[in-house]
């Protein structure tokens, strides 16, 4: 009595392995309700609240503040090149210019590009941070 190994290999590769998707989708869904459910959400207390501070709610006095960036080798403000101020990665930026002007943080060249407020003259724009 011999054994027809060769029909059954062939019958093992011809059947696939068939995943039916429908109960993980199902158990998906179920997880997503119960967590939209016991979920609770609060409204802001002034609907026109972004969460962003405004120019008022800003604490302390200082002129400048530190913007520090890993690597920074080059500052521009208003196309005037102002790396010379540069200390230890970091360039103090006016408090006009954060607030009326345009920040732009290059990390991978390590480079600031500044365009102050009108009237602001590179000089005031940036500074040597104090330590």
């Amino acid at each position: 009595m011999a054994i027809d190994t060769q029909s059954y290999r062939r019958k093992l590769r011809s059947r696939q392995a068939k995943v039916n998707l429908v109960p993980l989708i199902d158990v998906i869904f179920t997880i997503l309700i119960f967590l939209m459910v016991t979920s609770s959400f609060q409204t802001a207390a002034d609907p026109g609240s972004s969460g962003k501070p405004e120019v008022s709610q800003s604490s302390g006095s200082s002129e400048y503040y530190l913007i520090p960036v890993a690597g920074l080798e080059k500052v521009t403000v208003n196309g005037v090149d102002m790396s010379r101020d540069i200390r230890n990665s970091a360039i103090a930026v006016h408090t006009r210019v954060i607030d009326e002007g345009e920040i732009i943080i290059k990390p991978k060249d390590g480079a600031i590009i500044i365009t102050a407020p009108p009237g602001m003259s590179p000089d005031k724009a940036v500074n040597i941070p104090q330590t």
